[in-house]
């Protein structure tokens, strides 16, 4: 089977809104270069498991991915707030 094209990869309707939420908590200075390394990484990830949708533990890898050790502990607490377990997948506390 061959790896989707970034055109047939989706994301499930819930882990969108969850997105943005987090992308709106970004500094707005940021937000735009954040919002397409973060989207790229979650494709990036589906793609190598030849999957074509974006679940939430994509998106919640993706931005620990592409966050610098040194925010992880605010992105926690972001994730937090818009009630993201990312402990589930494995991100410690």
């Amino acid at each position: 089977m061959e790896n989707p094209t970034e055109s047939e990869i989706q994301w499930e309707d819930d882990v969108v809104i969850k997105f943005e939420q987090l992308i709106g908590k970004i500094p707005v200075f940021l937000r735009g270069i954040a919002k397409e390394k973060v989207a790229k990484k979650a494709q990036s990830i589906v793609r190598n498991d030849r999957r074509s949708m974006i679940g939430e533990k994509d998106m919640v890898d993706a931005f620990f991915i592409e966050t610098p050790f040194g925010f992880h502990g605010p992105l926690k607490t972001d994730m937090e707030e818009i009630h993201i377990d990312y402990t589930q997948y494995g991100h410690p506390k």
